[in-house]
């Protein structure tokens, strides 16, 4: 396993990090959850990413079980705050009362006394921006976590908010951001601001979720147990926007592009966004933990620039890439 500095911070992260939103606590149960935890450790995975709105919780939970024993200083833990955890107005959104007690329940579940990276899970325009940030540096101030990060921010208020954190001396160093090779929308505006304040990507749904892995072929219903059956969490209704004939049929043609190479789907599309710079890890999930080992081999691919332009002619028709599809900026929890 490869590891990368996040942001200008001192910071090294695996550059495959393991998340486990849909599914712990949704989508497979608590044992496999925990085969799937060691399995990404086994392959020298040290990034594991969470939120405290997964499962109601149980992200946090399952996952701080699964690295229960593990040396802390050889594990790097994120996790995020913003989506509603509980019925009340204050249990949600990135106030100054909600962030500094969620912190406390996060640390309760993750079994840890800090996180490596604390992070913004969208922006709140219902919160003053300085009030978010000095409750960030707060926490930082206090040790519960080391750095800050921001995930589905648009360029202008990752901008504002890394002038306050340079005002406040704390460690804004990453923004999370949905990117693979059908999802492009950070490349016009938030990755070059990103690149400018000294901030790197974590790109989760490297994979499209899912379907850049090949297995959903036009014209046929979705593989038994697959992510696109999931009634039990959020999978279902996510993959709705993605199963598009025309989107799987270009899909398929990547095929020989991988099998020339040698490598497989998924290896081929993990190295495509390993291929960015401002990329630190890419956030992979997974169901099995053979999914977990075939998939970390895209840190030893070094992705040929023709073969990377050979993908993008193919998915160019389909691949998304209006930078105003980064985040609603009316979005509120």
């Amino acid at each position: 396993m490869k590891h990368r500095r996040l942001g200008r911070s001192g910071l090294y992260v695996s550059e495959i990090a393991y998340g486990n939103w849909i599914t712990h606590g949704g989508q497979i149960d608590s044992d496999a959850a925990l085969s799937c935890v060691r399995a990404a450790l086994d392959c020298g995975v040290t990034s594991f990413d969470t939120a405290d709105g997964y499962a109601f919780g149980a992200g946090e939970e399952i996952l701080g079980r699964a690295l229960a024993g593990e040396r802390r200083s050889s594990v790097e833990i994120f996790t995020k705050v913003y989506w509603p955890v509980g019925p009340g107005p204050n249990d949600r959104g990135l106030s100054r009362k909600h962030i500094m007690e969620t912190i406390e329940v996060s640390l309760r579940r993750l079994g840890t006394d800090y996180v490596d990276l604390y992070q913004a899970h969208r922006f709140d325009h219902g919160t003053p921006l300085e009030e978010t940030m000095t409750a960030f540096a707060d926490v930082v101030r206090s040790g519960k976590a080391l750095y800050i990060g921001v995930s589905e921010w648009r360029a202008e208020e990752i901008r504002a908010a890394q002038a306050l954190a340079r005002e406040l001396r704390v460690p804004l160093v990453s923004n999370q951001s949905r990117y693979s090779a059908l999802h492009r929308v950070i490349e016009a505006e938030v990755m070059p601001a990103c690149r400018e304040l000294g901030l790197s990507q974590l790109a989760f749904s490297p994979l499209a979720q899912g379907v850049l892995t090949g297995k959903y072929v036009p014209g046929r219903p979705p593989p038994p147990a697959s992510r696109a059956t999931d009634t039990k969490g959020f999978g279902g209704h996510f993959m709705e926007k993605v199963l598009h004939d025309e989107i799987l049929g270009r899909v398929q043609r990547l095929l020989p592009l991988a099998e020339a190479a040698g490598i497989s789907l998924p290896v081929l599309a993990l190295s495509w966004v390993l291929h960015e710079p401002n990329v630190a890890s890419a956030v992979i999930g997974a169901s099995r933990p053979e999914q977990i080992t075939a998939n970390t081999a895209a840190c030893d691919v070094v992705l040929d620039d023709d073969l990377r332009a050979a993908m993008d002619a193919v998915l160019a028709p389909v691949a998304l890439t209006d930078p105003a599809l980064t985040t609603s900026p009316h979005h509120t929890p």
